[in-house]
């Protein structure tokens, strides 16, 4: 029987073996003390044929829970969002693709092109006048962001709100132990975060303040506040990690002052494919231009007078910053940075707001059905699509009950913020309907009790 999906036959193996002059792979790992390897046969199924093997994987996949025939409600950093049909079209394209760092501009127009493009969607969505070529995803791009304000000011203490994804606080964690940065985190009250608290930990030693607009909860910081605090002492920076789907909507985070602006381009025409792969982006000042991680594409004209695009600023270690990089970033999220630009300029400017729109409208719907049902509702102040619902039972046996209905639940906010156990973080789309929110308030309802 023809196995076509193994790498190689017998007599291929045995070439190889010849070729580097031995009789059998054991004598490879000749070296590794027999002591310490293992003797025996591996408790692995016996091999399949090829239609066998993908019918198996066919019935495995089929037991996930999918997208496409559940309504879902979970959000906390990766959302259903609709996806224009052109968007798996361009980024099919050979040309795209298969495409590596543009190093050659006279062959990587298109791929400079589309990265130009999305700098410049970025820059328009936050407010700030430069964008760079995108990064891996909102959580890093958060941590660069935090590494970034330290060697700047030349401060360690870094203020960050608990309202920050959890997550991306313990990126900024793990990316804050080499230069030794002192993190503190900001506690939150009613549901954003403690300007009191914020006020009293500001000093002469802090570099920046973390703030996410909207917050992990779902509800709008006043960045306002939060800047006329930070302006109490001189040189501390402002960063703000935001969804730029909200700010299709919101005031940017620029025109409160930020000097640094980043987040993930999930919501842009990237599926919520298990958690990746992203698309993280970063924003800033002119100021902090080439402090910047990964790089910069800009516009220039050639000889004859006709528009290109080259890779204007690389301020990583690989090129002529070497010691005084900023950042090891050495590579980004091109493709997905191509999805989300496709995304963007299919849904247009006026899409974008009323999308935006949609979100915050059904939010409030949804919102409002379930304190119309008896549950109480945590989120006071204004929301973008997500609010906490308080239950009285754990929100793992409510998902699981879900589940069997079709519907994928909130997120369990009990697994980071102990004071909020038996509260779900309910997530509401554009994509979902009044049907299928009734529906979710009315089964959650009935297995509530």
């Amino acid at each position: 029987m023809e196995f076509r999906y193994l790498p190689m036959t017998n007599e291929d193996k045995n070439d190889m073996l010849q070729s580097i002059g031995v009789q059998t792979t054991d004598e490879l790992f000749s070296d590794i003390p027999k002591k310490v390897r293992f003797n025996g046969e591996l408790n692995l199924k016996k091999p399949a044929n090829e239609y066998q093997l993908k019918k198996e994987l066919t019935e495995m996949a089929n037991r996930n829970a999918n997208l496409k025939q559940n309504s879902s409600f979970l959000g906390a950093g990766v959302y259903d969002h609709f996806i224009p049909s052109v968007v798996d079209h361009v980024i099919s394209r050979s040309e795209f693709y298969t495409a590596y760092t543009p190093y050659q501009p006279e062959i990587s127009q298109g791929e400079l092109q589309a990265i130009f493009e999305f700098q410049t969607m970025i820059s328009e969505l936050t407010g700030m006048p430069v964008a760079n070529s995108s990064m891996y995803d909102g959580g890093t791009a958060l941590a660069e962001a935090v590494n970034l304000s330290a060697a700047q000011t030349k401060r360690k203490k870094i203020l960050v709100s608990k309202t920050v994804h959890p997550e991306s606080r313990a990126v900024i964690e793990s990316y804050g132990k080499g230069p030794n940065l002192e993190i503190v985190e900001i506690d939150h009250k009613n549901g954003v975060t403690d300007l009191e608290q914020l006020a009293n930990e500001m000093d002469e030693n802090t570099a920046s303040v973390v703030i996410q607009y909207p917050n992990f909860f779902g509800q709008i910081e006043s960045l306002e506040k939060v800047k006329e605090i930070i302006d109490t002492q001189k040189k501390t920076m402002l960063i703000v990690s935001s969804n730029p789907l909200a700010l299709g909507y919101l005031t940017p985070p620029g025109e409160f002052g930020a000097d640094i602006v980043v987040g993930d381009t999930q919501v842009f025409g990237i599926p919520a494919q298990f958690g990746g792969p992203h698309c993280g982006y970063f924003a800033t000042t002119t100021k902090l231009m080439r402090k910047v991680p990964g790089r910069l594409v800009g516009q220039t004209t050639d000889e004859n007078g006709v528009r290109g695009f080259v890779l204007t600023l690389q301020a990583r270690e690989q090129h002529i910053r070497r010691d005084k990089a900023t950042s090891n970033i050495c590579s980004n999220q091109a493709l997905n940075a191509l999805a989300s630009s496709v995304a963007m300029s299919s849904i247009g400017k006026h899409g974008l707001k009323k999308m935006a729109e949609l979100n915050m409208q059904k939010a409030r719907y949804a919102k409002r059905k379930f304190e119309e049902a008896g549950f109480t509702v945590l989120s006071e102040g204004p929301i973008f699509n997500e609010f906490i619902v308080k239950l009285s039972m754990p929100v793992k046996e409510v998902n699981d009950s879900l589940l069997d209905k079709g519907i994928i639940g909130g997120y369990d906010l009990g697994l980071v913020y102990p004071e909020l156990e038996n509260h779900m973080l309910v997530a509401v789309t554009e994509i979902r309907t009044k049907e299928e929110i009734d529906t979710f308030v009315k089964e959650l309802g009935d297995i509530h009790g």
